[in-house]
C-alpha cells in the first residue's frame, strides 16, 4: 500500500522522483556499463566449445530440477 501511495504521489507531482545516478561519478558509471555490455560475449569467446557445452548442461539441469 505504501508503494502504491508513493507511485501515486510521483504521478500526481506531489513529490519529485529522485535520480538513481545522483552522487555517482558519471565516468565510473559509463565504464561499468561498457564492461557489462561486452562481458558475456568476451567470456563465451574465450571458452572452448566443450566447456561452453558443459556449462550449458549444468545450467539446464539446475533449471529442470527446480520444483
Amino acid at each position: 500500500m505504501q508503494r502504491a501511495k508513493f507511485i501515486m504521489d510521483i504521478a500526481t507531482g506531489q513529490i519529485q522522483e529522485s535520480d538513481p545516478n545522483e552522487g555517482k561519478n558519471p565516468a565510473a558509471v559509463a565504464l561499468g556499463r561498457l564492461g557489462g555490455l561486452k562481458g558475456g560475449k568476451a567470456r563465451a569467446a574465450k571458452l572452448s566449445a566443450k566447456k561452453r557445452k558443459s556449462i550449458a548442461k549444468k545450467a539446464a539441469k539446475k533449471r529442470w530440477n527446480k520444483k
